[in-house]
């Protein structure tokens, strides 16, 4: 093999390592951040983002922020890693020599294995965080429809009051006119048979005046009675003083 290609090669390996390496301290800290993500200040940064169309990434939360970063900066070093890879198997497929071609393969299935294996864990911890957001985003959600119902019960409620009030006052003004209403018609009655009562001695009094007018006779007589009657009345208190 010339002395060239295996500079290449050397070459591909030590990019290759290089790259891997950067992955592996920017996988580490990318799993650090997702366990360590702060739910109130993304939740604070998310109603930040969320507040304008046109805010960009960098108003909104920090980690979300360095989230997105390191997710582009891993993506970035990944496809850089897969080209050297394809550039090693290319290499290896025009090497010419069966003993080193085997050699280069085994190589070159190792480097596919750190790749592979950093792809898995890049997307599984990617897939993690986003799911954590997912849920505060939910969470988050619930709470604010909670507050609302709060605050909307709270409004509903003092409503219901002031109806109550104001229904138990309409119930209190219709007591005091049915009241009303009921000690008017007693008076009413009380009235009508007084009245009654007044036409009835009328009635009697015209219709003993019409018969005294009619027969002087019998005014005669009972002139005559009323005056032994009094007659009566005053010789009975004379007797009682005289015995006294």
């Amino acid at each position: 093999m010339a002395a060239g290609s295996s500079n290449y090669w050397e070459d591909l390996r030590k990019q290759a390592r290089q790259l891997e390496n950067e992955l592996d301290l920017k996988l580490v800290s990318f799993s650090k951040l997702c366990t360590s993500y702060s739910h109130s200040s993304a939740r604070e940064g998310r109603r930040d983002r969320y507040s304008s169309d046109t805010t960009p990434l960098l108003n909104g939360s920090s980690q979300d922020h360095m989230f997105e970063t390191m997710a582009v900066e891993i993506e970035q070093l990944l496809t850089k890693l897969t080209g050297i890879n394809d550039k090693m198997a290319e290499y290896s497929s025009t090497a010419g020599m069966t003993s080193v071609n085997a050699a280069l393969m085994h190589t070159l299935q190792r480097h596919r294995d750190i790749l592979q294996d950093y792809t898995h864990e890049f997307h599984k911890t990617k897939t993690n965080f986003q799911a954590i957001r997912e849920r505060e985003d939910l969470l988050g959600s619930v709470r604010k429809d909670i507050e609302s119902y709060k605050t909307g019960s709270g409004v509903n409620n003092r409503r219901t009051e002031l109806f109550l009030k104001e229904h138990e006052h309409l119930r209190s003004s219709d007591r005091l006119i049915e009241e009303t209403i009921s000690i008017a018609m007693a008076t009413k009655e009380n009235m009508t048979s007084q009245r009654g009562i007044l036409k009835s001695i009328q009635s009697r009094m015209n219709t003993l005046a019409s018969i005294l007018i009619k027969y002087p006779m019998i005014y005669s007589i009972i002139e005559q009675f009323l005056r032994f009657l009094l007659a009566t009345e005053v010789l009975f208190s004379f007797s009682v003083i005289l015995r006294l």
